[in-house]
């Protein structure tokens, strides 16, 4: 199997459709970070899965016994907002992330 080596460039393409501000540095690393995954991508491409059954879940969700849904007790308020850094009254105060 052949290596996919991406070029700089392409790496400064993928940082732009991110959002992301790169060095030349950080460039050169996520280039061959990058190239590994690409890589190892190809490599499970080649192989053959005709015969493997698609899966939703890693075990078998109809053997795995699952806990009672019950209802139980709840923290107070006071409870709930002991360590949270910012609060008011019985809510949580969130920095804004939206100007």
């Amino acid at each position: 199997m052949t290596t996919m080596a991406l070029t700089s460039e392409q790496v400064e393409r993928v940082a732009k459709l991110a959002r992301l501000s790169l060095s030349n540095d950080e460039i050169e690393g996520f280039r061959d970070q990058l190239s590994t995954i690409v890589d190892y991508i190809g490599k499970l491409q080649s192989l053959d899965v005709s015969g493997v059954e698609p899966t939703v879940h890693a075990v078998d969700v109809e053997s795995t016994p699952l806990r009672e849904d019950v209802v139980g007790e709840s923290l107070t308020p006071g409870e709930a907002l002991a360590n949270a850094p910012a609060k008011a009254g019985t809510l949580f105060l969130v920095p804004r992330i939206i100007e």
